[in-house]
Order: structure tokens, then C-alpha cells, then sequence
């Protein structure tokens, strides 16, 4: 047998998946990940402890499997995108933790950047936003305030850059020095016309080019992994991404105006656009889909909401209200309604369509009738009602009308959030009942360039959440937008 082997490294699990050559998921294996907060805002991840998991999850699949190194005949990996890092290329240690795509610590530093000039330079180069969400400033801040990594550099030992570089360069044994395009675009620092560094920029946020890996399509040789480095696995690695278009590619999502939702830390609303760059004019990023080598680039429009899953765990773990997550939708289901209960989901601030990161986090309409399932609930309404005003944005965009919404990730599993998102949006939601959309969109494109089998219209079951009249949904959307308006105002 020969398997596909693909790593999905996310923020909150990195998962480890084995697909046979006929696409189909044989063993699935995932390591629980944490974050460290040292100071409000900031977000941190221990990178020798995200190297571990992959190496523990990759065994665990291979286990399950019953497959040995030699029967792995391709590699694929998908990141975080903006998560970032410094490391010695001597060594191999981190110079310092990881800092999230969650982490504001440069937020001030954005703001000072943030002229109507320098937005729209930036707008019309990256297709994104001035925002301390992606890892330009974050690399910027690195170089600038960690004297480990100054010493680095001195010595010219330096390697700086996204989760994927990191993850590549260990795979490989200390080999392969790269990136991807998808991964690239999330930078703030990558021209996604031209296909390549942005000097203007490198020059602005102060990131040296030569310190930046060699970008090149997600589908594409990178190179082969070390068998001393990873499990005796000697194996080509054809395929690196972002998990959401890897998630995108997975849904088999290929053409312009095919939308999917990954409901996961936070939610990811991508709508594919084709060969055509467009520009949003609603608050949304255009960046680069996934592609192979010797096609052109593929673009998609990108509309991110921090908050979702990290909501609800915020409920369980934090605030000690949830013996779990699922049983948010079992105590929003014990209500007739929300009891006039409404949340601001801005544990981070927030991203499109706003992008404001000074609102925080609020409950409005408490009352001494109001109970944790008030709140519970009050939490999975603002979760559909940040993506109801996402999609609305996409349509307005791409003009179109958007006929179904495909879902994946954990929080799909709570069957009382879809099916409040179904009749909010007045569409079928259908949720993929493979879980692991990434995974399989990442094995799909690693496979194809080894032989294995290409399935351009993936086989996926679906549970279908059908509409319901959704007017009283409405009212409580437009409510919840008194909410957000004084959530931030408050700020």
C-alpha cells in the first residue's frame, strides 16, 4: 500500500492524516496544542513543542495504518499562515516562541503605519489589509526586539519566517529553505500580482530579502525529507499551503464563486475567484489560491472572524460555564429564545469586514433573568451573525449570489449553530462529514504530483441543514448590530 502522508499543523492541534492512492482517509492521528498569553494580546506557541507533535501524530497515523516509512511516497504539508518564528540554522533552536496570527503586540505599530496612502499601496500590492493579523510586522518586530535573534543574524545564522519554512527546513533535515505562495500572500510583504518579495514593503516593515525564504506554488518539488530527521521517512514533499485553501481545494472548491466556511479557531470564509485578481470593496483580502507548478495563479476573496471556536472555549475554560464545547448547542437549545442576550465576539478585536482591533469583547442586554445558557447562547448567535455579514459582503464583492455555504471544522459538529446559520442565511449549509477538509485537500495535491489518483470532484458526504422562514433570526441580527455598535463606542 502507499500513502499519501499529509500534516496539518494548526493552532490548536497539529493532525497527522494517511490517504491511500484512491483519495480515502486510512488513519487520522491529531496532538492537542496549547497557547501562552504572557501579557494581554499577545499569543505564543512553543515551536519545539509544535515539531514534537508532528512527529508523535505522524507516528500515531503511521501506526494505525499498520504502514512502515517506505510505503510513504509523498509528503504534504499545511500551516498556520501568519504564525511566525526565528530560528538558528546551526543549532536548530527557536530563538524565541512562535507569535500567532492571533497575537496584536504590533497593533500600535500598524496604526502608526496605517496613512490612506499606505493602505491602499498595501491593498493594492498584497490585496490585504494594514493589520498586525499577518506576519509582517510581527517578523518586523523579531528582528527588532529579540537579541537572540540579533545575534543571529549577526552571525549570520538567521532563519526567520512562517510556520511552513519552519516545518520545511526540520522535515528536510536543514535542507529546504522555502515557502509557498498562499503562505506568502498572508505576509503583508509578498506582491501577489508579480509573484514575488515587494521591495517597497521589505523596505518599510525592514525585513530583509535575503533573510526570507524562496516562494514557489503550493503544488510544486520541494524537495525530500531526512529519514534521521522524520521517522526514516525518505519521501518527496509535493505540496505546502495555508490550511484554509488547502481546506478550499479539499471542498473541491475550483471554480469562481464557490464559497466554504471552516468553523474552527476562528472562522474562514473563502470564496474562489479564478485566474481574475479582484479587490474587495467591503472590508475583504483578495490573496493566492492554491496551485501547481506551471499553472497560473488562483485568487480568492478571504473573509476571517477570530473569535469562533476560541469563543466557546473562552466559555468552558475561562469563564468555567461549559462542561464541554458541544454542550453550548444543548443549552442554547433549552431557550425559546436568546432572552435579549447579545455578544460582541472581539476576544481580539475584530477582522473583515471592520478590521478593528481596539473593540474588545462584550454581553449586552444581562438582566438578573439571564443564565449561562443565556450566554452560551448568546455566543453560537454571535458566531452565525459574524459570518452572515461576512458572506453579505462576498456577494455585494463578487456579485453574485452565493446558493449553498459548504462548512467544515470542529464547531460544525454543534447541529444547533448550523442550523441557526442555515435559516439566518436562508440557505442550505452543508457540512462535510469528513472533518479533516484540510488534510485531504493537502493529501489530494501531494498525491497528484507522485501519480496517485486526482479527483478534480472530491466525493464528499454532506449533512444538509435546509432553511428554515428565518425572520425572527433577522430581528436578532439586527439587534446584535445595536450591540456592535456599542461595543465599539465603548472603545
Amino acid at each position: 500500500m502507499s500513502y499519501i502522508l499529509a500534516i496539518d499543523q494548526g493552532t490548536t492541534a497539529t493532525k497527522a492524516a494517511l490517504v491511500d492512492g484512491q483519495g480515502r482517509l486510512r488513519a487520522l492521528a491529531q496532538r492537542e496544542l496549547a497557547q501562552h498569553c504572557p501579557y494581554p494580546g499577545w499569543v505564543e506557541m512553543d515551536a519545539c513543542v509544535i515539531w514534537r507533535s508532528v512527529l508523535d501524530a505522524a507516528q500515531e497515523a503511521m501506526t494505525r495504518a499498520g504502514a512502515e516509512a517506505r510505503d510513504v511516497v509523498a509528503v504534504g504539508v499545511s500551516n498556520q499562515g501568519e504564525s511566525v518564528l526565528a530560528w538558528d540554522a546551526t543549532t536548530g533552536d527557536p530563538l524565541y516562541p512562535v507569535i500567532t496570527w492571533q497575537c496584536t503586540r504590533t497593533a500600535a505599530r500598524c496604526r502608526e503605519l496605517s496613512t490612506p496612502p499606505m493602505q491602499e499601496l498595501i491593498r493594492q500590492r498584497t490585496g490585504l489589509v494594514l493589520d498586525s493579523y499577518f506576519a509582517a510586522s510581527k517578523l518586523q518586530w523579531l528582528l527588532e526586539n529579540v537579541p537572540a535573534v540579533q545575534a543571529a543574524r549577526a552571525r549570520g545564522t538567521l532563519r526567520i519566517g512562517t510556520l511552513d519554512t519552519w516545518l520545511l527546513w526540520r522535515l528536510s533535515g536543514g535542507h529546504i529553505y522555502a515557502t509557498d505562495w498562499s503562505t506568502a500572500s498572508r505576509t503583508m510583504l509578498f506582491n501577489v500580482r508579480t509573484l514575488a518579495w515587494d521591495d517597497d514593503l521589505l523596505t518599510l516593515f525592514g525585513v530583509p530579502r535575503e533573510l526570507l525564504a524562496a516562494p514557489r506554488p503550493s503544488g510544486a518539488p520541494y524537495g525530500t525529507t531526512d529519514p534521521g530527521a522524520f521517522l526514516g521517512i525518505s519521501a518527496p514533499i509535493t505540496a505546502s499551503a495555508v490550511d484554509q485553501p488547502a481546506a478550499l481545494w479539499g471542498h473541491g472548491c475550483f471554480r469562481a464563486g464557490e464559497l466554504k466556511i471552516t468553523y474552527g479557531t476562528g472562522a474562514f470564509l473563502l470564496m474562489h475567484l479564478g485566474a481574475t485578481f479582484r479587490l474587495s470593496a467591503r472590508g475583504l483580502l483578495t490573496s493566492l489560491a492554491v496551485s501547481r507548478e506551471g499553472e497560473p495563479p488562483a485568487y480568492y476573496l478571504d473573509g476571517g472572524i477570530y473569535s469562533v471556536g476560541a469563543a466557546i472555549q473562552w466559555l468552558r475554560h475561562n469563564l468555567g460555564m461549559l462542561r464541554d464545547a458541544a454542550e453550548s448547542g444543548a443549552l442554547a437549545a433549552s431557550l425559546p429564545d436568546n432572552g435579549g442576550v447579545y455578544f460582541v465576539p472581539a476576544l481580539v478585536g475584530l477582522a473583515a469586514p471592520h478590521w478593528d482591533r481596539q473593540v474588545q469583547g462584550a454581553f449586552l442586554g444581562l438582566t438578573s433573568a439571564a443564565t449561562r445558557a443565556h450566554l452560551a447562547r448568546a455566543v453560537l448567535e454571535a458566531i452565525a451573525f459574524r459570518v452572515y455579514e461576512v458572506v453579505q459582503a462576498m456577494e455585494d464583492d463578487a456579485r453574485v449570489s452565493i446558493p449553498e455555504v459548504r462548512a467544515d471544522g470542529g464547531v460544525t459538529q454543534n447541529d444547533w449553530l448550523m442550523q441557526f446559520q442555515a435559516d439566518l442565511l436562508r440557505r442550505p449549509v452543508r457540512r462535510a462529514r469528513q472533518a479533516e477538509m484540510t488534510a485531504l485537500g493537502i493529501a489530494q495535491l501531494a498525491g497528484a504530483a507522485v501519480g496517485l489518483r486526482e479527483d478534480k470532484s472530491p466525493q464528499i458526504a454532506w449533512d444538509l441543514f435546509a432553511p428554515g422562514e428565518g425572520a425572527a433570526q433577522a430581528a436578532a441580527f439586527a439587534r446584535w448590530q445595536d450591540a456592535m455598535r456599542a461595543a465599539r463606542s465603548f472603545c
